[in-house]
């Protein structure tokens, strides 16, 4: 009996052991699948990623040329900004030139209208001053034997005759105009006269040219008479 209970163990030990060994069977089997599995995914896992990492990396990639490009096109609106503040500048600087250069030539336009008019006005004075002269000169011919000629450079040559009493035709002359200043100047006699100086001094004292005459004729009769 006891051999009974004895194969009786055995067989139920063999049974346990024949089960053990199949249920660890079936758990390896099972492990390695999971294991293969886990395998497969965790290769799908880093495809995936790669793809992403390098998705990212063309992002990234992307970004620094967008970035770069942002920062090339700042620079040139920089300097275009810069550009068109210096040509603003510029064009400042040449209407402020321009404006001077108007106030001057408005200037130099008033100055000449100021000056045309001065001259106008002292060619008028000195057309009524030779007008008096001519006028006068008609006078001093009949009664001095004084003519009056127009020469060059302005000049009244102012002729004598009956001066010297042996030969009346003789000339006796010199020359006058006026100076810058609108004054009387005395040149050129013939025969040369000394005195003719200090005539020219009294004669833009006084104003007196009848005076200045008769002295002058005076002064060419001491002569013939000495």
């Amino acid at each position: 009996m006891i051999d009974d209970e004895l194969a009786q163990f055995d067989k139920s030990i063999s049974e346990f052991w024949s089960k053990f060994k199949g249920t660890v069977s079936d758990t390896s089997s099972q492990m390695v699948g999971l294991r293969e599995t886990y395998k497969d995914s965790i290769k799908a896992c880093a495809e995936k990623l790669s793809v992403k990492l390098k998705e990212e990396e063309r992002m990234v990639e992307m970004f620094l040329e967008y970035q770069n490009q942002i920062c090339k096109q700042n620079n040139l609106i920089q300097e275009k900004k810069e550009n068109l503040l210096r040509l603003v500048a510029e064009v400042k600087d040449k209407k402020q030139e321009l404006d001077v250069l108007t106030a001057n030539i408005q200037d130099l336009k008033e100055e000449y209208a100021r000056k045309k008019e001065t001259i106008s006005a002292a060619n008028k004075a000195n057309e009524e001053r030779l007008k008096r002269l001519q006028k006068s000169a008609d006078l001093y011919k009949d009664r001095l034997g004084l003519e009056i000629r127009k020469i060059y450079g302005d000049k009244l040559q102012f002729i004598f005759t009956n001066i010297d009493p042996k030969h009346p035709e003789n000339p006796f002359m010199f020359s006058l105009h006026l100076n810058e200043a609108r004054e009387y100047e005395v040149s050129d006699s013939s025969p040369h006269l000394e005195c003719l100086a200090q005539f020219q001094e009294n004669v833009r004292k006084t104003n007196n040219f009848s005076a200045f005459l008769a002295n002058v004729r005076k002064a060419f009769m001491a002569m013939v008479y000495n």
